[in-house]
């Protein structure tokens, strides 16, 4: 077992149930390969083995490795048109209506190959990790047909063959009626979606199954189904729940035991109540909410008060949300949303795996994975102040600088 000391620095371990970020000063962390084995006060630490190699970390401030719970990172072509478009006053669903939003990306996704999308999520993937990212989320959604939506899970997968970097997938393929079912969504449901999902499911390429229930796209009802087939398979479900309107997808998500609801714009009482009851997280998403210039804010003193943990996440993706700063968004979900320094922390590390379904990573704490992050700041709260300022020193990734 290879051991690793870590020393000279301020924790910020973001420990559930500790105050004021779990912060330690004059701190040590000891890893054992890719595992922390010890953390605490300088003093404190057990007298590891004469051969153990010591890193001297500058007095730098030392967090979980950042995680990003929702995006969509692989996909072709972009959508500069459609922002143009909304600030000469079309709104997100006359777009969509037209032919554009999400039916253009998929256009573009159909015509690129694997390689093709492999390459062009990378410089993406790559201003993720240099901000000291080391789990994140991709999902499908831009192929719509079983081809395709294969075709971008295996290019997400591929990703974290050519990067150090964790990659989990989700199977989205009910993100929009492609027009080939227009008027038919029932159908599309029966032949692409839940038959893609066996598909990916049997090729290994799929941890968890999402929707995007709303008007212009699928009711409880349909998104339903593919959640009884994502049960039949083993699989976890997280939903894009109550951006646009109240579509009680935050409640057919959290009775379904579901990792996460996602935007909740709209999200009402029962909403909340649910998914308090079922410790559903709620993924806040302030990089479309700023794109799409909206108003209406996520329900957030009353999602406090009901203790639904929070997250915050990039929504990476080529028409609402062309966002590829984790930092960029914790700072949006202070201004925006009035999250504090610490919650929007919390959002990005130990919610955020929870939102995936992890509990090995995302606060540091014997055990868990040496995924850290090492930043050139005094205190956590800078990571949210700052605005495009990136203070990251140095990654630990799986124990690894």
């Amino acid at each position: 077992m290879g051991l690793t000391v870590l020393e000279n620095c301020r924790v910020a371990t973001m420990a559930f149930g500790k105050p004021a970020y779990g912060l330690i000063d004059d701190a040590t962390i000891m890893l054992a390969d890719d595992r922390i084995q010890w953390v605490g006060h300088r003093t404190d630490l057990p007298q590891p083995p004469a051969t153990t190699a010591r890193i001297d970390l500058g007095g730098g401030l030392v967090t979980p490795a950042l995680i990003d719970c929702h995006t969509h990172l692989v996909f072709g072509g972009d959508r500069a048109d459609e922002f143009e478009r909304r600030l000469h006053g079309a709104t997100y669903a006359e777009i969509a209506r037209t032919g554009g939003g999400i039916m253009s990306s998929v256009r573009a996704t159909r015509a690129s190959s694997e390689d093709e999308l492999v390459a062009a999520a990378l410089p993406r993937l790559d201003t993720l990790i240099g901000e000291g990212l080391a789990t994140l989320e991709i999902k499908s959604g831009y192929g719509l047909t079983i081809e395709h939506e294969l075709k971008m899970l295996r290019a997400a997968r591929r990703l974290a063959t050519l990067r150090p970097v964790r990659v989990t997938t989700t199977y989205l393929a009910a993100h929009a009626v492609p027009a080939e079912f227009a008027g038919n969504a029932d159908g599309f449901i029966d032949e692409i979606v839940i038959p893609g999902l066996i598909a990916a499911h049997s090729a290994n390429l799929v941890n968890a199954v999402d929707g995007f229930c709303e008007r212009i796209a699928f009711t409880p009802a349909q998104m339903g189904r593919v959640f009884d087939a994502a049960a039949a398979l083993g699989l976890p479900v997280k939903l894009h729940a109550e951006q646009l309107s109240n579509s009680n997808g935050a409640t057919l998500v959290a009775s379904r035991g579901g990792l996460s609801a996602d935007h909740l714009e709209y999200l009402d009482d029962k909403g909340v109540t649910a998914m308090a009851a079922a410790r559903t997280i709620g993924v806040l998403l302030p990089g479309a909410f700023y794109a799409l210039r909206e108003t209406r804010v996520p329900p957030i003193e009353r999602l406090r008060e009901a203790g639904v943990p929070l997250a915050v996440a990039t929504d990476c993706n080529p028409g609402t949300s062309p966002l590829t700063s984790l930092l960029l968004a914790m700072n949006m979900a202070s201004v925006l949303f009035r999250l504090t320094p610490e919650e929007v922390l919390a959002g990005a590390t130990r919610n955020a795996a929870k939102a995936l379904g992890y509990d090995d990573r995302g606060v540091i704490q014997p055990g868990k994975l040496a995924d850290l992050a090492v930043w050139n700041i005094a205190h956590p709260a800078e990571l949210s102040y700052r605005i495009g300022f990136n203070p990251l020193r140095q990654r630990i990734f799986g124990g690894t600088l």
